[in-house]
């Protein structure tokens, strides 16, 4: 089992969902094929900072949300 990972934002967790069900693999499968990218890892970026699992604090300082 491997162990877990910092989630930063909603992308990392689509990552470790498609991961565990198996559609990552199909995607990259998919991709490799027709050699062409499956734009995973920017979609995963943009949702990291459209939705990050991060707080800010009053003085504008980025944390971990409790």
């Amino acid at each position: 089992m491997k162990p877990l990972k910092r989630l930063d934002g909603l992308g990392d967790l689509v990552e470790v969902v498609t991961e565990a069900t198996g559609i990552k693999a199909a995607a990259e499968a998919i991709s490799k094929a027709t050699r062409r990218d499956c734009g995973c890892g920017r979609r995963k970026e943009a949702l990291n900072r459209l939705v990050p699992f991060k707080k800010e604090n009053a003085d504008g300082v980025q944390r971990d949300q409790d």
